[in-house]
């Protein structure tokens, strides 16, 4: 059954990028999202996804390591990092599953755990925005030091008819 889940951290072009690539992973949309509890909206994603190809450990595990999740930074209002959830099992699925994460990292996580409310979809220009053009500076400079990271640590959940497994700029 597929489940749906947002995810806010870092810039969108990064985190629609990160999560195209991963196996189970149906459809990723790039925008911005707003929660009941924190109306304003914040870059993010909203991914589908087949619980019996990826886990929501693992796509958690990826999210918390593919963006600043220890750090209260200035940007926190544009960058909130965040996991949008759509009900309260899988609120208490999301929570359970951030605290046992917790362990991984030596400074807490503030990664808050948000009810879905809006989602406001970027311009088509900006969509997919990695694979149209992934030699940007951008891409080259931010998105594909994450995504190297992907293919070193999680191997496993990577699609490699989305993504290739060598490293970028090979």
């Amino acid at each position: 059954m597929i489940q749906k889940l947002g995810l806010g951290g870092g810039c969108h072009w990064c985190t629609e990028a990160i999560f195209q690539s991963l196996k189970g992973v149906s459809d990723v949309q790039q925008g911005w999202v707003s929660s009941t509890e924190a109306m304003s909206f914040s870059e993010a994603i909203l991914l589908s996804f087949n619980p019996a190809e990826i886990t929501l450990w693992d796509l958690l595990h990826i999210h918390l390591d593919t963006h600043s999740a220890t750090s209260a930074h200035q940007m926190r209002k544009k960058y909130r990092s965040a996991v949008y959830v759509f009900s309260k099992n899988q609120k208490a699925e999301v929570e359970n599953t951030l605290e046992a994460l917790q362990t991984e990292y030596s400074e807490k996580l503030i990664t808050q755990v948000l009810p879905f409310n809006d989602f406001r979809k970027n311009s088509e220009e900006y969509l997919n925005y990695y694979r149209r053009d992934p030699e940007k500076p951008f891409c080259r400079n931010v998105i594909n030091p994450k995504l190297n990271k992907l293919r070193k640590k999680y191997r496993k959940q990577l699609d490699p008819d989305k993504i290739s497994l060598s490293e970028a700029g090979e």
